[in-house]
């Protein structure tokens, strides 16, 4: 079957990770997007023009014998409502991360995919950086020995952006923490991921929270560290107004360590108008390799190639029935219980 897909929003979520990798993809159609913006609308209708556009969610949920998937895309503080609404109407989910701004909501988003059996998923997307691809197959593959520290950051330079004058206010940076603002809920859920994913569970969380420019409502500068049982300490750092950079990743271990600088390049390829299916989509060029170093040894690692249409790929085996979400939501789940210990320290 072809899986017929509503994507609810259409701006940078909707319009550069989700739409372009359902279009490309056979086992789905995208069959509507979903927008209120009248210029996002025009956008989707030129950039798709068989799809249909429609400027409420509640058209969605009153045809749902029209689709088989939603994929929210929409304000972190719309995602519980949505999504618990999709599965009661016999939708499968795909949830923008952060899942919910509650591990409570989330848990009872889990529970209620399961009772109506239907896939509920998260999209972490940086699961498949090249970057992050590129360091687990190292550290899988032993190569830096037993793994001791892990930096990892995003961190940007933007002292203006936020300000309603200066053009650059989102929701991002208007919205309180409650509604899923600030860039913890934003950047942190994928640091955060990523550390998990590597590590496993974490004992003790230790955080710096900070909100540094007069015209966001949130956090936008932050440091969390985890312990994680298996006794490697993770150090995160998010911050939206770093004005030099750091490494990507900093990894130390018992034989070598790791370090790589700047970002998977998925998303600014994206944006430029490069399409799933270009063969140099995700790839990074040797001058930005990460290095594998053990005291003067030093040599450069071959990038893995960024795969965000691993995703899509996994999320129609799992609705076909022949593989597992590529997410399983519970763990966004701990990541939530993990962001609010982060919060109430």
């Amino acid at each position: 079957m072809t899986i017929r897909t509503a994507v609810l929003g259409f701006g940078l979520s909707g319009r550069i990770f989700h739409a372009p990798f359902i279009a490309a993809n056979p086992a789905f159609e995208l069959a509507a997007v979903v927008t209120g913006n009248p210029g996002r609308r025009d956008q989707a209708t030129a950039e798709y023009p068989e799809v249909e556009v429609l400027d409420s969610v509640h058209l969605v949920f009153d045809r749902a014998d029209d689709f088989d998937l939603v994929v929210i895309g929409t304000p972190s503080g719309t995602h519980s409502d949505l999504a618990g609404r999709a599965l009661e109407v016999g939708l499968h989910v795909v949830v923008d991360k952060p899942f919910a701004i509650s591990s409570e909501d989330g848990r009872a988003l889990v529970t209620k995919a399961e009772q109506v059996g239907k896939v509920l998923t998260v999209f972490q997307n940086r699961r498949w950086d090249g970057d992050f691809l590129t360091l687990k197959k190292l550290i899988d593959a032993g190569e830096l020995g037993e793994v001791r520290r892990f930096e990892s950051r995003f961190e940007r330079w933007k002292p203006e952006q936020g300000s309603a004058s200066a053009g650059g206010a989102t929701w991002k940076t208007t919205s309180a923490r409650g509604e899923g603002g600030g860039i913890v809920y934003d950047l942190g859920a994928h640091l955060i991921d990523q550390a998990v994913q590597l590590f496993g569970p974490v004992a003790e969380v230790y955080s710096e929270i900070d909100t540094r420019r007069e015209q966001v409502t949130a956090e936008d500068d932050a440091f969390i560290a985890l312990h994680h049982e298996s006794g490697v300490r993770s150090q995160l750092w998010m911050n939206a107004v770093a004005p030099g950079p750091a490494p990507r990743f900093h990894v130390l271990g018992s034989e070598a360590g790791f370090t790589s600088w700047g970002l998977d390049p998925q998303e600014p390829q994206l944006l430029s108008g490069m399409r799933p299916g270009d063969p140099d989509l995700g790839v990074v060029p040797q001058s930005r390799w990460g290095t594998r170093w053990a005291g003067l040894e030093q040599r450069p690692v071959p990038a893995e190639k960024g795969n965000y249409s691993e995703f899509y790929r996994l999320l129609a085996d799992a609705i076909e029935g022949s593989g597992p979400a590529p997410v399983d939501p519970s763990d966004a789940v701990y990541r939530l219980e993990l962001i609010e210990r982060a919060f109430t320290l």
